[in-house]
């Protein structure tokens, strides 16, 4: 069920009513009292869970030292997961049955000194840009992270909110960074530095809660309203259970008006675990005679295992219809809507026949994505933005200017990109595993058109995270 926020019974005021969303997910704050105890009561075991899966992550540099001092330490963690048992039971008992009244998402409110951009008034300013950024930022529990050739979540995520904090804090007084176009680029552009005037930023696999937290405190400061902890969690259809939400996080600049986030029914494997799904926000964008001009944002991470097409092509379809039944549920009478875009992991590239099920999926009729011509047929500036796992500690692949700059050339992209999934590929030129996704549409016959101005490919988090951030210029 979606949850409306504001009515619109007369000319709509800028911005909308703080008290549009409540921060708390729980409708008493006794329940959330409650929930925050049994959070408390399990993190003994979920600490002490992510250490004994650190010391099992394969090591990049065997030694028999670094194997004694592994098996030491899985030993004492395997000790401290069964010490905190019996407190993580009485925890889960009192946490599993709140999930029944809790909210799907979590609301941060900016604080009072945010000022939301001016509003956009199409007859007196005829076009206005909007900026979008998904990222992927591999934020899992540390242990887990391990398994990517990534570690220390806690300081990595510290680490990604300064340079999401710097650019938003440039961008507000008038510095950017520059950009390099691409090869054959009309729209396509390569830059070191996180794209300027964001509006929207859209996270994925921010599951660690404390690391999460971090990066809430910095967007809200410096961009506004952001949603996290978004997932619908404890004992689901299936059955299943989940224990992580979905790692979604989103952040505006303007003003939300509704949200909602709708859980894959599909899971399995080590995905059942978790609350993938689709989180879906209006937010007001400016005024036109009197009437709300809105967007819509729809951010999302699909299942991960290469395998698993088919639960893929069955999570595209059920996101389609669910960011159309959001978008008929939220718009008000008289409402103008400026663009309808879908972002995030979708875990499927445009080069490996692997994927052709997905490659042929509706949804690049329903929505368009500027990096795609076809079928396993990409735009020549377009990029991979998965990085080669094994290339992430290197030097190169550590710094933002660098790893530009051995992107720019094709051996580089083949020495830090990830290729095709199927031996033998040999794709020419070499783009790499495009699996972060900016598509858009807007209201046929609509009074307004977005159209892209520009495709950006980032490297800012070169060191933080195993794939490229995207961004989105779209000019409305």
């Amino acid at each position: 069920m979606s949850l409306p926020l504001c009515a619109m019974q007369s000319p709509p005021d800028w911005p909308p009513a703080p008290d549009a969303l409540r921060p708390s997910p729980f409708p008493h704050p006794v329940l959330n009292a409650v929930h925050s105890m049994a959070r408390v009561m399990l993190f003994p075991t979920y600490w002490s869970l992510d250490l004994l899966l650190g010391f099992w992550a394969p090591m990049a540099h065997p030694s028999s030292l670094g194997c004694l001092k592994a098996v030491a330490g899985s030993g004492v963690a395997l000790l401290l997961v069964v010490a905190s048992i019996p407190l993580a039971l009485s925890g889960l008992l009192l946490w599993l049955p709140l999930q029944a009244w809790r909210r799907p998402f979590c609301y941060q409110t900016p604080p009072l000194c945010w000022v939301p951009p001016e509003p956009w008034h199409p007859t007196a300013e005829p076009m206005r840009c909007f900026v979008f950024l998904t990222a992927n930022l591999c934020l899992l529990p540390d242990g887990l992270a391990r398994f990517s050739n990534l570690s220390h979540s806690q300081q990595r995520a510290k680490a990604i909110g300064a340079v999401l904090a710097d650019s938003l804090r440039a961008s507000l007084y008038g510095a950017t960074g520059s950009s390099q176009p691409l090869p054959g680029a009309l729209g396509g552009v390569l830059m070191a530095t996180v794209p300027a005037d964001l509006d929207f930023v859209c996270l994925q696999e921010v599951f660690d809660l404390r690391a999460g937290r971090r990066l809430v405190r910095l967007l809200a400061t410096n961009l506004g309203p952001v949603l996290y902890d978004v997932g619908t969690l404890g004992l689901q259809r299936g059955p299943y259970i989940k224990l992580l939400g979905s790692g979604l996080l989103l952040a505006s600049r303007y003003p939300l008006l509704r949200a909602n986030f709708r859980c894959f029914p599909n899971a399995c494997r080590e995905d059942a675990l978790a609350s993938k799904g689709l989180l879906s926000v209006q937010a007001q964008l400016g005024i036109l005679d009197e009437r709300r001009v809105v967007g819509y944002v729809h951010c999302t991470h699909l299942q991960a295992p290469v395998e698993d097409g088919l639960l893929r092509c069955k999570q595209l379809t059920l996101l389609l219809d669910w960011a159309k039944q959001f978008e008929a549920e939220s718009q008000q009478s008289g409402e103008v809507v400026a663009f309808s875009v879908l972002l995030g992991d979708l875990n499927f590239d445009n080069c490996s026949p692997d994927h052709a099920k997905e490659q042929r999926h509706k949804l690049f009729s329903c929505f368009q994505d500027p990096c795609r011509l076809g079928q396993r047929q990409e735009q020549p500036w377009a990029l991979g933005t998965m990085l080669s796992t094994s290339m992430l500690h290197q030097s190169v692949a550590r710094s933002p200017e660098r790893l530009k700059r051995a992107l720019e050339q094709e051996e580089g992209r083949r020495r830090y990109l990830a290729g095709p999934l199927c031996r033998g590929c040999s794709a020419n030129p070499w783009q790499g595993r495009r699996l972060d996704y900016i598509t858009y549409r807007g209201v046929p016959g609509g009074l307004l058109n977005p159209q892209v101005e520009q495709v950006m490919f980032s490297t800012a988090l070169a060191g933080l995270t195993d794939h490229l951030a995207v961004g989105l210029k779209l000019r409305v």
